[in-house]
């Protein structure tokens, strides 16, 4: 969003109840203030009127990843995760937990969040899982029921799921819980989608011999990686300002690597779609995000003025 829509929706939103309500809780989530508490309003199904503990491990994710990573862990699985998975369905208690992790977020948000699904999906609702397999958790909600500003509202759940991800560590036997809020009318490309909320499958997937490609997965993310380097080397000689437009170009090709490959015959299979994964288990992505808060930072400084000692 521009500094003038920004700008625009700060006049606008005073006339709209809902637009209130995100305005507020965006500049909580930005300033990083203390938590409030929100609500939900579930169309199709109700958590129950009890009230969950924050049950969340503390800050801070363990370890790291191996710098290189293993071609092995991209490989097809006989079955799917057996810990997650019985007969098929979800374990009743991963299911459950799942369900509680979901209805904890919503509640520590400031606005009524219409929910239409809450959805397993990625790697681990599939059979090319791995340990670097995370418990991908979709929030399926109509962002228009909120506000007429959907992008505004996508702004908004964008820095809250941040917030959420970055306090919480939350793992289900050892794989990570990541919250994601989709939009109802956004397309999801996935081979294995699982309803948590009506406990079936949306799409199922299927077990199947798939030939990954990974040199040209390896080709795509070096080439990623080195211009990461690239950059890295601005922001040492003090440009900062360049270092920040190469960062925002960067990004938006990697998006649309994925995109592609997501949207390819292959889907998650796809040669960028691997490379993106491989960018993300050596911490390129994160190093990319934390160079742009750096470049930033040094953009935005005025040099402090030292006074001559005669």
């Amino acid at each position: 969003m521009s500094f003038d829509s920004w700008n625009d929706f700060l006049t606008e939103s005073r006339k709209r109840s809902s637009g209130r309500g995100l305005e507020r809780s965006l500049k909580w989530f930005l300033d990083k203030g203390p938590q409030r508490k929100g609500g939900y309003k579930n169309k199709r199904a109700h958590f129950g009127k009890k009230k969950f503990n924050d049950i969340s491990a503390p800050p801070g994710a363990p370890g790291g990843l191996e710098e290189e990573v293993e071609e092995e862990t991209f490989e097809m699985q006989e079955e799917l995760q057996p810990e997650i998975w019985q007969d098929n369905r979800l374990w009743p208690e991963v299911r459950e937990r799942l369900l509680e992790i979901a209805e904890n977020f919503l509640n520590n948000l400031d606005v009524e969040v219409p929910v239409t699904d809450i959805r397993l999906t990625g790697s681990l609702a599939n059979y090319n899982w791995s340990k670097y397999s995370d418990a991908d958790l979709h929030i399926v909600v109509d962002f228009a029921e909120i506000d007429e500003d959907t992008q505004l509202v996508k702004s908004f759940f964008d820095a809250a799921r941040a917030r959420w991800n970055d306090l919480h560590t939350i793992n289900i036997y050892g794989f990570e819980v990541e919250i994601y809020i989709e939009h109802v009318e956004d397309t999801h490309h996935s081979s294995g989608l699982y309803s948590v909320l009506d406990d079936r499958w949306v799409v199922e997937p299927t077990p199947h011999d798939m030939e990954i490609d990974f040199v040209t997965a390896r080709k795509k993310s070096d080439d990623i990686e080195t211009r990461v380097n690239l950059i890295d080397y601005m922001i040492s000689g003090g440009n900062a300002a360049a270092a920040l437009r190469s960062i925002e170009k960067l990004k938006e090709k990697i998006r649309k690597m994925r995109l592609a490959g997501l949207e390819s015959s292959e889907r998650e299979f796809s040669p960028e779609n691997i490379a993106f994964k491989i960018l993300r288990r050596n911490d390129t992505l994160a190093k990319l995000n934390q160079m742009k808060n750096i470049a930033y930072d040094s953009r935005m400084s005025l040099p402090e003025v030292k006074d001559e000692i005669p």
